[in-house]
């Protein structure tokens, strides 16, 4: 059991399976997904880290100074893609998402990917977990 009062296999499941989701929208809208992902489950909160996720043609742009135009791009995708993000990570986490942050960073290649929980109505975090 973690500190939360949930087996630990439970929650690494969990957050595999939330990677998994999040990773493979970027792959089906870009054409791939992010090499290395890691996703952290709180009570109030799930994060997705993502390393090494832009496309060719990104990288390109991101080399020659243009990272404002890839981070609008990035902004613009998050925007209109916000609610398959979050009914993915509500399906899995069977939490209500009531806020969704998303931000890309150009030198580390890094995404990061938040989700904020309503509060549960028992006090308990993603699967159970108490807070």
């Amino acid at each position: 059991m973690d500190g939360d009062g949930v087996a630990a296999g439970d929650r690494g499941r969990l957050a595999s399976a939330i990677s998994n989701a999040i990773v493979g929208i970027h792959r089906e809208y870009f054409g791939r997904g992010a090499k290395r992902v890691r996703t952290v489950l709180n009570s109030d909160y799930i994060i997705c880290f993502l390393e090494d996720f832009y496309t060719p043609v990104e990288r390109t742009l991101i080399e020659a100074g243009r990272f404002p135009a890839v981070q609008e791009t990035r902004s613009a995708f998050q925007d209109v893609m916000s609610k398959r993000f979050i009914a993915a990570v509500e399906e899995l986490s069977g939490r209500k998402v009531i806020g969704f942050l998303s931000q890309v960073h150009a030198d580390p290649d890094l995404a990061v990917e938040t989700f904020v929980l309503e509060p549960s109505s028992d006090g308990h975090g993603p699967s159970g977990a108490s807070s």
